[in-house]
């Protein structure tokens, strides 16, 4: 099964173990659906399969294997699909192929930005119970429809990652006022105000302990890391 996507920053040898090696990763981001290596004769890695339509148990057994960009990005739309349904191979076309060595193509690609920016979106928004971090509403439209945004705490611009420990569900106009350092997050969880930016009606709808909500998990709170960068280069207060 496969359960998350990520991009491999780079590989570096175990200094004790010398046929072992760590991977460095960013970008993580799990998919809100597992994905099965196969669904009845189409694999989604077409080299998994043998020749006589069997799996390639030697090959799946690997930590690493290569994978073709389109193939990733067939998985990720089915690891990030919402309720409609995903295009997905035709068996029979899956079957003709045979094993094609891929050159620089194969390398697993960062997913295209909007494609990454409603993944991340739901993620979070999920993470939050669809609630803004800072004030508590929860914003459904007519439609079902969540209102509620998911704000990068470092921004994609200054290479900010669309892990989970950098997003924060936020309402349109709570996204606006961080996006602008108006508001930001010290790294105990207390919202921090450039006061003299901060209309009377906008305190009075943040959170009366003056601290942001916490994710439904501690694991996808944002990290100070990323917290001290939106202080350091973009908060405006005293």
């Amino acid at each position: 099964m496969l359960f998350a996507t990520a991009r491999a920053e780079r590989i570096e040898p175990d200094p004790k173990l010398s046929d072992h090696f760590y991977a460095y990763v960013s970008n993580y981001l799990e998919f809100t659906n597992t994905v099965s290596f196969r669904e009845g004769l189409t694999y989604y890695e077409s080299s998994l399969r043998k020749a006589d339509g069997s799996t390639n148990k030697g090959r799946f057994g690997r930590a690493l294997r290569l994978l073709p960009a389109e193939e990733h990005r067939l998985i990720s739309q089915i690891g990030f699909a919402e309720s409609q349904p995903v295009a997905r191979p035709e068996p029979a076309v899956t079957l003709a192929e045979e094993t094609v060595e891929y050159g620089r193509a194969n390398r697993a690609q960062v997913l295209e930005r909007p494609f990454r920016d409603a993944a991340f979106t739901r993620v979070i928004q999920t993470a939050y119970d669809n609630t803004c971090a800072m004030t508590g509403l929860k914003l459904i439209n007519g439609g079902g429809r969540c209102e509620i945004e998911a704000a990068h705490v470092q921004p994609v611009a200054d290479n900010g990652p669309d892990s989970p420990r950098n997003g924060i569900a936020l309402s349109r106009t709570i996204h606006w006022m961080l996006d602008r350092g108006i508001l930001s997050v010290s790294e105990t969880g207390e919202i921090l105000l450039a006061r003299r930016l901060v209309p009377d009606q906008v305190r009075r709808m943040l959170n009366p302990d003056g601290k942001v909500r916490s994710p439904s998990s501690a694991a996808w709170a944002p990290h100070p890391v990323f917290l001290r960068y939106h202080r350091e280069h973009f908060f405006k207060g005293d």
